[in-house]
């Protein structure tokens, strides 16, 4: 996973809140649910394949993916983790 150092510097590209690592059991809930198509990311394209892992934002509404050992901390990318919240558009600057 991601050196703990590392993780201190990271923070959301939205509203610039901490970010924290998943939790094995949210992860593999997420990834059961990806597996079977239920997953959408912000912008309300599926997501299709499996989290190396993730980082959760200080609220606790987004997810960012951990691909392939690579934080995407990219806004769209972001999967809610609250149903109501998929596809729901990012804040304007």
């Amino acid at each position: 996973m991601l050196d703990s150092k590392f993780l201190e510097l990271l923070c959301c590209p939205e509203t610039r809140q901490p970010l924290r690592a998943a939790d094995p059991q949210l992860l593999e809930k997420l990834n059961q649910r990806i597996a079977a198509g239920g997953v959408l990311n912000r912008v309300g394209q599926a997501v299709g394949r499996r989290c190396d892992g993730g980082l959760i934002r200080g609220d606790g509404l987004y997810l960012y993916p951990i691909w392939d050992g690579i934080p995407v901390l990219l806004m769209d990318e972001a999967i809610p983790l609250e149903p109501g919240r998929v596809a729901a558009p990012p804040a304007s600057s």
